[in-house]
Formats: structure tokens, C-alpha cells, sequence
């Protein structure tokens, strides 16, 4: 099918910046609690952060070089950077008129305050005093800009402020600009006692008592001005892996220079007058389109750490604790040996994995234990039980991706942990990140028909080994112990660790070798369907879908009379309903309590008989699809097959907690009301009765007013 790039593809950086609406979108909705309605505000600031970050940045970097590449929407790079411009100046509108004019009064309706300097009384005033003077005033180091103190170097998203200056100093010199630079070690936010303050949960901006108590720092000057701002900088890192001799001592030194990148974007307060403006431009290299304006805190991130603080579980979620199977309470090798087994996270505890990790370490009769570890937090069970297992004499493999994106530190860390007990440690292989995830045991059984004979056992998951993540991140697992998957799973890891032609696999899909063609074998066997009259459905459920041949794809099936659902959270090229191209697509995003991680792919396969379903750890994306050791199994148990189908058709009858994508790129929510799909599949799976009670009506619009039309605060 001939594909025409400009009107049928959807641009994947502005698809992205719509997710980050949506995400905002649950900060105005009353049916979320109001302290995870603050959590998403959050979590909409630290998404747009990693934007500016790693696409915004690399898109100026290809201006820089002249690059006229385009995009497969037909945008060149500056064309592209102008549509950015304008969509993210909008978002961040949005993001503080909804921080101003709904959660911060929300918050100071339920006795949760953010006191201004206006609001605070004598004791309140004499405290904040007490403690500038005895707790920031010795660690703050203002920086006075003349020829002999140059503007400083500033850390990557650092709270910093320009401060302008009457009079002399100790030297004579009049001095009209300085800058002070927070220290990260300082506390955002400063928690007021109660024996000084009316409120029992009264808190003032580390910058605000900045601001008050400026003088100090500039002894016998006049401050007329401090403003708050903070710089992005490109966190991409580089690293030349073809010529790294040792990538972990590369990637320790590429770190240190991660606070260091070129700038990409300069928050600064909206009262900052224009001189100031234009002076931290100049210095920065940084031109207007740059510049985003915050009428409050420059960094909305601060406010995460108050949901913790705050014992008000009528402001929370309801608290639940995730179910541990039945079958998982024993020796999870013969549990495994009797049939396949499915945990899905976060309603499933994800103890059956690190407790299988942990029996393996124990038992004699496991020889091997082989893993990927991508991300799984500084402080890891699973890594705990792996060097266990290699002190006690495992032959313990661990595939470490080193270049997981703002976990480095932490891998090098633990890849160098496991080094040290002796476990065989390699970073995968040079140009493809290993985001598979994949654990394979072996043991050498010891009763029943195969005693003595070596057993292979597997578990394959959607998401990480990261038992944190499990409690927020809906993933599968799959622990099994089919000789045909254990085989490919162990093909893989030969792949990793060794060398070697490719292998053809029995079960698996894998990138970057047979995913493609294999999904694209099944889309084509759904259109064959189709065109002998014979029913044919695709559903598919990913973090992202942009890859342009994976989508021409969907379009020709969607043109060969093919049913396709698509659950894509996050960014979607797919322009749907467009009559002759796409108009048998839909596409919906779910957006709630859960961050939706897991990967599913249903089709229905009417000439086998029976539906097939895989689950995976890749998106459809360039980067998973042709630059990522990646895997898809499918689910051989029927019983899990179901389980997992009609779960995934649950997602589509959802009229909670989802939106459609429109074929202009924009979302709607649907509008429909009734219990979010979440909270079903807590109730059915962790046998709760109800966990949460909406309020009201969700807001149908992800926008607020504008800034103009709001009340002056």
C-alpha cells in the first residue's frame, strides 16, 4: 500500500506531548483522590522534563547540523522544533493554571497549605528566619557576575536564582547581578511545626524564604529583585560503543558529563523582567522560543514528596495489598512443572518471582541461573538473591543493560555487586540494548520420571524485574517450563553471551530478527481471513506505536476489511477512521492509578481455530523493533489465554478512564462514567470489594482556562 507520510502518519513528538495532556487531565478530574490528583500534576512535570531532555534536545541538535531529514509526518527538524514550540508553551499554560487555580485551592480547602510570604504571620516569619540564618545561609554561595566571577556553570534542572543588586560592596565595586545556586541537599520544601503555625499541615517553598531573606546573603546591598529559574540541559548520553573498549568504565565517565549537555530550555519565574530575561539568554545561548514562564514553582516536581508527608488516607487511594496466589506458597518448581503460571502485576504480588530466584539459590539441585536485569532500583531483592545463589556456588549469568536511560548509576552498581561474587556479568551486545526480560533456571530434577535429567524452568515477563515499578506498572509474567520456550529462551541467551549465527527460535518472536516479520505474517493471515469472509480481529496493547512499516501494515489490514483495536497509552502515529486507509481502526489510551506497562497482542485467527495471544516487552517502535534485543511468547495455556483475552477486552469496554484519538491527532474522553477498568480488575483479582468511590462526574476536558481569564492571585 503506498503510504503518503504528511497526511497519514500522526508526529510522534506532539503524540507525546498529547499522552502528557492526558496525564495532566487526571489532575482536574474529582474522581481521583486530590493528593494523587497532585501526583499526576507531578508526574506531568517530570515527563515533559525528559521531553526537553532527550527529544527536544536531539531534534536541536539535528538544526544545529543542518539536518533536512523529516519525519515520517514530513516535518523537516525546524518545522518540527516551531509545532514543539507551540504545543509545549500550551501544555505548560495549562499545567500551572491547573496547579494555581485547582490543586493548590483544592489542597488549602482540605487544611493543606503553601504559604505565601503575604500569608505569613510574625511566629511564622521569625521561624522561617531562624532557619534561613542556622540552615541555608552557611551552605548558599551567591555568586556576584563581574569580569572576575564569570556566570557559573549550572547543573542540569538545578533551582537557581538571579538576583539584581544596588549599592557597593565590601571592595567598592557596585554590583548589579548575582546568582544564587540551591544545593540539591537542601529541602524543596520546608514543613512549618505546628506549635508555630494555625495549620496541622502547613508547608513554605524553599524558594520563598530564598526570596525573603535574599538580603542576607548580600551584606550591606539592596536587593531589588530574586528570581527563580532552572536550566535543561541534553541528557542524552553519548557513548561510542564500537570504540569503547570497556563500556561500564565509558558509560561511568559519560555519566559525570550527563549534568554538563548543551541547554534546551530555561524556566524561569513570569514576573522576571525582561532585561533579566534577556541576560540569562545570552549567557545561556538560548533564544525566546526557549523560554518558559512559570507562574509558581519553576519545578512542579518539588510537590511529589507531599502525598508521603501527609497522613490523610481520605486524600488517597485506598491502600490494597496485592494477591499471592495459592500456588506460589510451596515449591514453585513442582507449582511450574504442573502447568504454566501468570502473575499480573500490580494485582498479583510479584513475591512468586524473587521467591523463585531465592528457592533456586537454596537448592541443590539448580546448577544455573541466567537473567536480564534492565531496571530494578538500587536496593534489589532479585540481585540479592542472585549473589546468593553465586556465593553458593551457581553458575549465575546476568545480562546488565548498562545504557537503561536515567538508571545507569544504579546498573553499574549492581553489575559491579555481582562481579564481585563471582557471577558472570556482560552488558549484551554492541548497538542493541537488551530490554528483554527473560530468567531462565537450571536444575537437575530429583524424583519422578525425569530424575536426573537436567530441566529447564522459565520466567517471561512484559516489564522489569523491579519489585517497586510492580506495584505501580500493570505487567504480566509468565513462569513456565515448555521445553519449546525454554529452549528459545535459552537460544536467546546464548545470543547474548556468545557467538553465533541466528538460530531459528520454535516459540518466541524476537527483534531485532524475527518480531517484524512474525507480527507481520499474523496481520497478514488476519487480512487472508478477512478476505474469505472468515472473521478477523486484531487487538493490540502497547506503550507506543510509531514504526511507519508496522503501521502500513495495520492500514492495509484495516483496508482488507480487518477489526483493530488499539490500546496505546502513549504516543500513536496512527491516524484513525480515515475513510479508505483506516476507518476499521481504533485507537484508545488508558489513563489511571496504574501507569498501563503491559504489551499484548491478540489475534484472532480464525483459520487455526482458536485465538492466539503473545505478550511482550517491546513496543512497536523503531528502536524495539530493529535496536533492542526484544521478545514476544505466546500464552499455549488455554485457560491463560482466556484469562488474559478477556481481560484485554476489558480495556476496550472501558468508559472510565479512557480516551479515543480523533484522526486530527487530538483525544476525547469517553464519556461514559461507571467503574474504571482498574478498579474491576482489582476487585475481581485481589478480591476486594470496591476501592474507590468517584466523587462527581470526571472532567471531560483536559484544559482550564486560560491564565487571562483566571482571578489575579
Amino acid at each position: 500500500m503506498s503510504i503518503k507520510p504528511a497526511t497519514e502518519f500522526l508526529n510522534r513528538e506532539i503524540s507525546l506531548l498529547q499522552f502528557n495532556r492526558r496525564v495532566l487531565a487526571q489532575s482536574l478530574d474529582e474522581s481521583v483522590p486530590l493528593l494523587e490528583r497532585l501526583r499526576f500534576l507531578c508526574i506531568a512535570s517530570s515527563n515533559l522534563d525528559e521531553f526537553f531532555e532527550i527529544r527536544v534536545a536531539g531534534i536541536k541538535q539535528m538544526m544545529k547540523a543542518g539536518s533536512l531529514v523529516r519525519t515520517p509526518d514530513g516535518l523537516t527538524p525546524t518545522q518540527l522544533f516551531a509545532a514543539i514550540n507551540k504545543e509545549a508553551h500550551a501544555l505548560v499554560e495549562e499545567q500551572y493554571n491547573a496547579f494555581n487555580d485547582v490543586v493548590m485551592p483544592g489542597l488549602e480547602k482540605a487544611g493543606i497549605r503553601f504559604l505565601r510570604r503575604t500569608a505569613w504571620t510574625p511566629q511564622v516569619d521569625a521561624w522561617l528566619r531562624h532557619f534561613f540564618l542556622t540552615e541555608l545561609l552557611p551552605v548558599l554561595s551567591p555568586i556576584g557576575l563581574d569580569p572576575a566571577h564569570p556566570f557559573p556553570r549550572l547543573l542540569n534542572k538545578s533551582l537557581n536564582f538571579i538576583v539584581s543588586l544596588s549599592g557597593k560592596d565590601a571592595f567598592g565595586r557596585e554590583a548589579r547581578l548575582a546568582v544564587v545556586q540551591a544545593p540539591r541537599a537542601l529541602p524543596r520544601l520546608i514543613r512549618i511545626p505546628k506549635k508555630v503555625s494555625d495549620g496541622a499541615d502547613d508547608f513554605v517553598f524553599l524558594s520563598s524564604v530564598i526570596h525573603a531573606y535574599v538580603d542576607e546573603l548580600f551584606p550591606g546591598m539592596a536587593a531589588s529583585g530574586c528570581y527563580q529559574f532552572r536550566v535543561t540541559r541534553n541528557s542524552d548520553l553519548l557513548v561510542d560503543e564500537q570504540e569503547a573498549e570497556d563500556l561500564l568504565e565509558e558509560l561511568e565517565d559519560s555519566l559525570e558529563q550527563r549534568q554538563w549537555g548543551d541547554t534546551v530550555r530555561l524556566e524561569i519565574a513570569h514576573n522576571c523582567p525582561v532585561e533579566m530575561q534577556q541576560f540569562l539568554m545570552d549567557v545561556l545561548q538560548l533564544s525566546e522560543a526557549d523560554i518558559y514562564r512559570c507562574n509558581g514553582p519553576v519545578n512542579l516536581m518539588r510537590l511529589m514528596p507531599v502525598p508521603e508527608m501527609i497522613e490523610r488516607p481520605d486524600l488517597k487511594y485506598t491502600p490494597f495489598t496485592p494477591k499471592l496466589p495459592t500456588w506460589s506458597q510451596g515449591d514453585l518448581f513442582a507449582a511450574i512443572r504442573e502447568q504454566d503460571r501468570l502473575l499480573h502485576h500490580p494485582y498479583d504480588s510479584f513475591t512468586p518471582v524473587i521467591e523463585l530466584l531465592r528457592q533456586s539459590a537454596k537448592d541443590p539441585a539448580v546448577l544455573a541461573i541466567k537473567q536480564t536485569l534492565y531496571r530494578t532500583g538500587a536496593k534489589s531483592p532479585i540481585v540479592d538473591a542472585l549473589v546468593e545463589a553465586a556465593r553458593n556456588g551457581k553458575e549465575v549469568t546476568v545480562i546488565v543493560e548498562l545504557r537503561a536511560r536515567f538508571d545507569e548509576a544504579d546498573n553499574i552498581d549492581l553489575a559491579e555487586r555481582l562481579q564481585e561474587v563471582g557471577a558472570h556479568v556482560v552488558y549484551g551486545v554492541v548497538g542493541y540494548k537488551t530490554h528483554a526480560k527473560m530468567m531462565l533456571i537450571v536444575r537437575r530434577e530429583t524424583d519422578g520420571v525425569n530424575a536426573g535429567k537436567l530441566k529447564n524452568y522459565v520466567h517471561l515477563g512484559t516489564g522489569n524485574y523491579h519489585p517497586r515499578t510492580s506495584r505501580i506498572y500493570t505487567d504480566y509474567g509468565l513462569m513456565t517450563a515448555d521445553a519449546e520456550i525454554c529452549r528459545d529462551v535459552h537460544t536467546v541467551f546464548l545470543q547474548l553471551t556468545s557467538l553465533g549465527k541466528v538460530t531459528k527460535l520454535l516459540r518466541l518472536m524476537q527483534s531485532p530478527f524475527s518480531m517484524v516479520s512474525g507480527m507481520h505474517a499474523k496481520i497478514a493471515r488476519e487480512m487472508e481471513a478477512a478476505g474469505k469472509g472468515k472473521p478477523s480481529s486484531i487487538v493490540a496493547k502497547m506503550n507506543g506505536l510509531v514504526e511507519p512499516e508496522m503501521i502500513g501494515k495495520l492500514y492495509a489490514a484495516s483496508a482488507a476489511g480487518v477489526k483493530i483495536d488499539l490500546i496505546v497509552r502513549g504516543m500513536c502515529s496512527v491516524r484513525p477512521g480515515v475513510k479508505g486507509l483506516s476507518e476499521n481502526i481504533r485507537v484508545h489510551s488508558v489513563i489511571g492509578r496504574f501507569l498501563e506497562h503491559h504489551r499484548v497482542f491478540y489475534f484472532e485467527n480464525s483459520a487455526g481455530g482458536e485465538p492466539e495471544v503473545y505478550l511482550s516487552s517491546a513496543d512497536w517502535m523503531e528502536r524495539n523493533l530493529f535496536k533492542r534485543v526484544e521478545i514476544a511468547f505466546p500464552l499455549l495455556d488455554k485457560k491463560i489465554r482466556t484469562q488474559v483475552t478477556e481481560q484485554l477486552m476489558a480495556y476496550l469496554d472501558d468508559t472510565a478512564q479512557s480516551w479515543s484519538l480523533k484522526d486530527d491527532g487530538s483525544y476525547a474522553r469517553i464519556a461514559g462514567g461507571g467503574k474504571p477498568v482498574q478498579i474491576k480488575l482489582l476487585e475481581q483479582l485481589t478480591g476486594i470489594d470496591e476501592l474507590e468511590k468517584p466523587k462527581s462526574k470526571p472532567a471531560l476536558l483536559p484544559r482550564v482556562a486560560k491564565s487571562s481569564q483566571r482571578k489575579k492571585k
